[in-house]
C-alpha cells in the first residue's frame, strides 16, 4: 500500500517549518498562527471548539492560547450568560497580523498546486476531505482509538 499519509505528514511539517520562519518576526511560533487564524475567522470561539477545529488535545490548545494571550494577539472574555465560559477574540494586534498570515497561506497553496489543473485541484480537495472525515471517525472520546 502506498504511504499517502506519510506524504501528507511530510508536506504538513514542511509548511509548518516555513510558516514558523515566516511568522517569527511577529513572535508567532510553533503553530500558534493556526490558532490565531481560527480565532480571527471565528471570533468568540471557545477553547474546546478551537481544539476540535485544529484537531489537537485540550492541553496543547491551552498552551498555545495562553502564549497568544500573553503576547497580546488574543483576549479571553467571559460569556454574558455563563461566566465559566471564556470566549476568544483577536486583539488589534491579532487582527493586524491576520492578513499577512492569510496571504502566506494563499501563496503556499498557489505554489504547491500550480502543477495541477483546476479539475485536479478539486479532485485532490475532495479526496482529502473524504480521508479527513474517515480518519476523524476513528478517534472519539479524547482521541482514544475506536476500531470499526
Amino acid at each position: 500500500m502506498k504511504e499517502i499519509l506519510r506524504g501528507i505528514g511530510m508536506i504538513a511539517r514542511a509548511l509548518d517549518s516555513i510558516s514558523n520562519i515566516e511568522f517569527k518576526e511577529y513572535d508567532l511560533t510553533k503553530g500558534q498562527y493556526l490558532y490565531l487564524v481560527r480565532i480571527c475567522e471565528n471570533p468568540g470561539v471557545i477553547q474546546e471548539k478551537l481544539a476540535e477545529m485544529i484537531k489537537v488535545d485540550r492541553t496543547t490548545a491551552a498552551r498555545a492560547i495562553k502564549k497568544l494571550e500573553i503576547n497580546g494577539f488574543i483576549v479571553k472574555k467571559e460569556d454574558k450568560h455563563n461566566k465559566k465560559i471564556k470566549k476568544l477574540f483577536p486583539t488589534e494586534k491579532g487582527n493586524k497580523v491576520y492578513p499577512f498570515i492569510k496571504s502566506e497561506n494563499d501563496y503556499s497553496n498557489i505554489v504547491a498546486l500550480e502543477v495541477f489543473s483546476k479539475r485536479e485541484v478539486e479532485t485532490i480537495f475532495n479526496l482529502l476531505q473524504r480521508v479527513r472525515r474517515n480518519k476523524g471517525a476513528i478517534y472519539l472520546n479524547d482521541y482514544k482509538k475506536v476500531y470499526p
